[in-house]
């Protein structure tokens, strides 16, 4: 039953639910259209989560337990947000598993508080955007969030269920109407991006099409989007297995080749797991030491390069960043680091939720010692380069700037940051001058792309920069 599933789910704990759906469902023994059931119930969930919180706030009596809030949860995505189940199977499964898990008078709340959402449902937008429901065409017949113009960012995490910090930033940096389109962006699950690896994007495609798996081009030559709803047909083709292509966003697949790998040098990847980079690395005719602090992850990555037939280019290492590495100097390295995911928040809509003020604090430090140490491990006249799939200034340009503080020897070449579903335009360069000349200043250039109106661009977005090292 993948209600029953997916409220076991919520009430895991886990800080990765949407990762533990395949194994859960496995457990329950659900067949591929359960398990896509509960793959979209527990991912509307999660992007909608401070929508339902509000809707719960105003239609219950008293803060309900977590266990009868997870059920709700659940019913309001069905009667709101998706369109599989008509309304009285709904509120009889509500019921039953209400009664099943929680407090005899919790299936009377339950039942009362699910009538009067349903009853106050209305088709279409009625102009009130205490109303209205973003992203579906309905709305409630009583305010249910906050009052935008007195509140605007209390409303945004209501309506958008965007954390109200993080949407602060966003409206500060990219100016309101681009930082709702960022969050609106991030409320559906993305389409999947595939990067043709070893032959053409065309030649790709046309494969795919045979298989009644129809794509469309990314931005960049090598990518192609498929329907979210495909991943499982995708990932079961003889393209994957076979090693044509692969499953990497484009703002990853940029930052990857921002190192410019070549035949022959010697590259370390410190955060390299699920091996997305690691792969274009390799591929470009590298050898690349590979290290992840999780040897699980290190399986995923190892799998990933044998299907694309680059394993024996690449050596792999559990290690904390540099700490357990032999001392050695490389032409390259890539520090991917662990954060907040803010730039692919529709594929990890979980990452919304996870950072407090104590744990990003503790995320910056650690970013700090990886790229400190990564640094160390560059080769006088070799490159660093920063990545990470997020959008937020201190783990990007600031933690950038911080770091070439304290290391003269080091000057950026290149930076850019890609904002999701928005074009990316080619990275500004900076002159290289002499590799024995020292560090030249440069005017650093943070590509901040337009918004989605203008219909291409990288459905996820991210940072990197290149750094120099000169002595």
């Amino acid at each position: 039953m993948p209600r029953y599933t997916a409220w076991r789910l919520l009430r895991s704990g886990s800080p990765t639910p949407l990762r533990d759906v395949d194994a859960y469902a496995a457990e329950r023994g659900l067949d591929g259209r359960d398990r896509g059931l509960l793959r979209r119930m527990m991912g509307t969930e999660i992007r909608r989560r401070a929508t339902l919180r509000a809707i719960l706030r105003t239609y219950a009596h008293g803060k309900p337990s977590a266990d009868f809030a997870a059920h709700l949860h659940l019913a309001l995505v069905q009667a709101l947000f998706l369109d599989r189940i008509p309304d009285h199977a709904l509120t009889s499964e509500t019921l039953a598993l209400v009664d099943q898990t929680c407090l005899p008078a919790d299936v009377r709340n339950a039942k009362g508080i699910l009538r009067a959402v349903l009853l106050s449902r209305t088709r279409g937008h009625t102009g009130n955007p205490r109303r209205d429901l973003i992203g579906r065409p309905l709305a409630l017949d009583r305010d249910v969030f906050h009052d935008p113009v007195e509140h605007p960012l209390l409303w945004a995490e209501d309506a958008l269920s965007i954390p109200a910090q993080l949407m602060k930033g966003w409206v500060a940096r990219f100016g309101e109407a681009r930082a709702r389109e960022l969050a609106i962006s991030a409320l559906d699950e993305p389409e999947l991006s595939l990067r043709a690896a070893g032959v053409s994007r065309e030649a790709v495609a046309a494969e795919l099409a045979a298989l009644g798996i129809a794509t469309r081009p990314g931005t960049h030559p090598r990518i192609l989007l498929a329907a979210s709803e495909l991943a499982e047909r995708v990932i079961d083709s003889a393209p994957m297995a076979e090693g044509r292509v692969t499953i990497q966003g484009e703002s990853a697949l940029r930052a990857a080749e921002a190192m410019g790998a070549e035949a022959g040098e010697r590259l370390l990847d410190l955060c390299a797991a699920p091996g997305g980079k690691t792969a274009v690395l390799a591929a470009a005719g590298a050898s690349v030491v590979a290290c992840d602090v999780d040897e699980r992850r290190l399986e995923r990555l190892r799998g990933t390069l044998a299907r694309l037939g680059l394993a024996e280019r690449v050596e792999t290492r559990a290690s904390d960043g540099t700490r357990s590495l032999p001392e050695e100097l490389f032409d390259g390295v890539l520090v991917d680091a662990p954060c907040t995911n803010t730039g692919v928040l529709a594929g990890r809509p979980e990452a919304r939720w996870r950072y407090g003020p104590k744990a990003r604090a503790d995320l910056v430090t650690l970013q700090a010692r990886l790229l400190r140490e990564g640094a160390a491990r560059v080769r006088p006249g070799g490159r660093l380069v920063w990545s990470t799939c997020s959008l937020e200034p201190d783990e990007n340009a600031r933690q950038v700037r911080a770091f070439l503080e304290t290391a003269p020897e080091f000057t950026l070449e290149e930076e850019a940051l890609a904002l999701p579903s928005a074009p990316t335009p080619p990275s500004a360069h900076h002159p290289q001058g002499d590799a024995d000349a020292g560090p030249t200043p440069a005017a650093p250039v943070v590509l901040e792309t337009p918004g989605p109106e203008s219909g291409a661009g990288p459905i996820d977005g991210g940072y990197f920069a290149r750094l120099r090292r000169y002595r």
